[in-house]
């Protein structure tokens, strides 16, 4: 039986207001996280923590665009892509083999983190803004029948969304700023073994940066707790968009004492995290770390049509944008095309047959009725 589940978990972003959504599939695992750079690497970056020997990451700098991560992600997944992947830095690795899971760590509002251990970094060039929805329809499609897990967590909007059953493992984490605050006071907190130094538990800002530390911790807990979602046949995917950081560096500033504190413990808790994830899959999980200082608005170009026409291809939209085509469209395009064409070329053969058939000579039921015509 399938399930699958989507679960937003908003909290409150600092003083501007926003939110921080937490969304949950369950049965392919697949982990997407903002990370950190390593060591040494100054500048937006992708950096491997964590990958079996079987996916293959060369070491080098060859840069990577921002608007490939997904397809990356899919190729180590051993997903296709629509169009080829033409770098360097991963090679092509065994036909039968895929990892387990997949996690992806985006860390906004730093560029560069001192990562102790790492299979290999890129810097990353047009850093634009890019989901994973393409990689967890994948997952869903080709692994219905089983449960696949799903979690994404990204800044958004206050909103829940769940379906199906899969995301009851996952009820346990935090939703509001309210059972944050209630957590993090709670026996196991990430509070009491981490080292505040600057950072205040009263800030909100604070808050937030400590609440996604405590989500992380959080998350390796419930899979060691639920080891049978890592062991199934079904990948996982985790996709994780820390925002924390970023609201520390606007209400204190980079030079400040809180966002040197929480650079340091962020660094230290992601490569544990990438650890345990990768224990808790046997050593066949691919974590990722993306650390982005800013995203970049995708360039468009704005136009005005001189005839001003008021029509438009999508009633749903007033841009008079074109409809979104399914990813199988040419597939059932090719199906209902060519079954016409033999279809087609059936009923002329058929009819040309019976067009030129002797009644006399090819038809045995002719042939009978004009012998008992002769005899009455």
């Amino acid at each position: 039986m399938y399930y699958s589940c989507l679960e937003c978990f908003p909290l409150l972003f600092g003083s501007h207001g926003s939110t921080v959504s937490f969304h949950i599939h369950t049965g392919f695992s697949f982990i997407d996280c903002p990370l950190v750079s390593p060591k040494g690497v100054h500048g937006d970056s992708l950096t491997v923590l964590q990958a079996p020997e079987f996916v293959s990451f060369q070491k080098g700098d060859w840069p990577v665009s921002g608007e490939k991560i997904p397809d990356l992600v899919a190729l180590t997944m051993g997903f296709s892509v629509q169009e080829d992947l033409s770098w360097p830095g991963l090679q092509v690795g065994p036909l039968f083999q895929r990892p387990r899971a997949n996690v992806l760590v985006v860390v906004r509002g730093v560029d560069s983190l001192a990562l102790p251990q790492s299979v290999a970094s890129y810097p990353l060039e047009n850093p634009v803004p890019f989901t994973l929805d393409s990689v967890a329809e994948t997952v869903h499609s080709l692994f219905a029948e089983d449960t696949p897990v799903v979690l994404q967590l990204a800044p958004s909007e206050e909103r829940l969304y769940m379906l199906g059953k899969a995301n009851a493992v996952f009820e346990d984490l935090p939703v509001t700023l309210q059972q944050i605050r209630a957590r993090l006071s709670q026996d196991g907190s990430v509070l009491a073994s981490l080292p505040l130094n600057s950072l205040s538990r009263n800030a909100e800002a604070d808050l937030l940066f400590l609440s996604e530390v405590q989500v992380l911790h959080d998350i390796t807990a419930l899979l060691q707790r639920h080891r049978h979602l890592a062991k199934d046949h079904s990948p996982d995917l985790y996709s994780l968009e820390l925002s924390g950081l970023e609201e520390l560096s606007r209400l204190y500033g980079q030079d400040s004492a809180q966002y040197r504190d929480a650079t340091a413990i962020l660094a230290s808790v992601l490569q544990k995290f990438g650890e345990d994830v990768y224990g808790l899959y046997g050593n066949s999980a691919v974590v990722e770390v993306v650390t982005v200082k800013t995203f970049e608005a995708p360039l468009t170009r704005k136009s005005r049509s001189i005839l001003q026409s008021q029509q438009t291809s999508n009633p749903g939209s007033p841009y008079n944008l074109a409809y979104k085509y399914n990813f199988n469209y040419a597939v059932i395009f090719n199906i209902v095309l060519w079954l016409m064409i033999a279809l087609a070329l059936a009923v002329i053969a058929v009819a040309y047959n019976l067009w030129n058939m002797d009644p006399g000579y090819d038809s045995i039921i002719y042939r009978m009725t004009n012998q008992k015509i002769r005899m009455d």
